[in-house]
């Protein structure tokens, strides 16, 4: 008896520390969702940046960067040098073409073709130490990216008794990151094929999907809204024209790209003699205008309380305002990376408002 007495007692602390520890867990998923999810976002506006500054081959290989964790600041780290040590995965520029150290060894008088292997994955072997940079530091956000998300999949085991959709979408946004790093990897090895980078966009909208989601399903309180079917259906066609404005807006930049890279800086001709997918781009944005208006007025009309619906009409004013400024004012600095970063928040707000609108739905049903 007298031993039973503290084993209950610790029996009792135990489930009481436990009924503690899992809301306090729910709460800190929260928080971790939400700094991954900013910090997705921040790699989404770091690629734009990327693309506007055309730093997107400024690391010619993957995972390393001309073969260090570091990247060079200078051509000179790149240049062969004579009785140096060079390790196994080392990087060099020789007659325009890269070359990887093929084992550790000390360099001679001259280049040993037997030290070396041609990276023959493609021929692009420029340094530019600004875009190598640029890139590098994309890359370093992508990979501080992870850790929320890794977090987020820890303490969403929390939620696997009462919901499990929150733990299968996490582990599927950690998956999905992954997959998004290997998608990265392959745009670099073909030299910025254009559907490959059209790819990578999609699925970074994938994981902000699932993030947000998580986010939403993982709420223990919600404000009071009403679902309306109208609303709804409306919604859900917002967010196929936006996903389709910027599938859209992706070819319409990679014909940018090319115009970037046969007129240089002179920003009139990037534009010159567009293709059809850029009328079709530009003519769809008031097709996305007019949609959004109508769920703006249709949430007024019908004291919906969707409120976040005014974000996104502020954010297609900030897009058309970009787009007018690219086309008749020749691509003032940064309107290229702001255009396409309030793409993505624009859509992503769209998706929440959906799971608002959905949650409500059920509660009717």
């Amino acid at each position: 008896i007298i031993l039973m007495k503290p084993m209950n007692l610790w029996l009792n602390l135990e489930k009481s520390l436990d009924s503690i520890k899992h809301p306090l867990m729910k709460y800190r998923f929260r928080k971790v969702a939400k700094i991954a999810l900013v910090l997705i976002y921040l790699v989404i506006a770091a690629g734009a940046i990327v693309r506007m500054t055309g730093s997107g081959m400024g690391c010619p290989d993957w995972p390393k960067c001309f073969g260090y964790y570091i990247p060079p600041t200078d051509i000179s780290e790149l240049e062969f040098i004579q009785n140096h040590s060079y390790d196994k995965g080392m990087v060099v520029i020789k007659d325009d073409n890269l070359y990887v150290a093929s084992k550790s060894f000390i360099s001679g008088a001259q280049f040993n073709l037997d030290n070396w292997s041609e990276y023959t994955t493609h021929d692009y072997a420029i340094f530019n130490p600004i875009h190598t940079w640029v890139e590098y530091i994309n890359r370093l956000i992508g990979a501080l990216s992870g850790l929320p998300v890794i977090g987020m999949f820890l303490l969403s085991f929390f939620f696997w008794k009462d919901k499990k959709l929150i733990t299968i979408l996490s582990t599927l946004t950690l998956l999905g990151l992954g997959f998004q790093a290997w998608l990265g990897k392959t745009v670099v090895d073909s030299n910025l094929a254009p559907y490959k980078i059209t790819l990578h966009m999609v699925m970074a909208l994938v994981i902000v999907a699932m993030i947000l989601c998580v986010i939403f399903k993982s709420k223990t309180s919600f404000k009071i809204q009403q679902y309306n079917s109208t609303f709804h259906k409306l919604l859900v066609l917002g967010i196929v024209l936006s996903l389709i404005q910027i599938i859209l807006g992706t070819q319409v930049r990679q014909f940018v790209d090319e115009n970037v890279k046969l007129f240089g800086d002179a920003k009139t001709f990037w534009l010159n003699q567009p293709d059809l997918t850029f009328y079709i781009h530009r003519s769809f944005s008031i097709l996305v205008l007019i949609v959004n208006v109508l769920l703006l007025r249709t949430n007024y009309k019908k004291a919906l309380n969707f409120n976040k619906i005014n974000l996104v009409i502020v954010g297609i004013g900030i897009e058309i305002v970009t787009g007018i400024a690219m086309y008749y004012f020749n691509f003032p600095f940064s309107t290229q990376s702001i255009h396409l970063f309030i793409a993505t928040v624009i859509i992503g707000i769209q998706y929440y408002i959906f799971l608002e609108s959905s949650h409500f739905k059920k509660k009717i049903v």
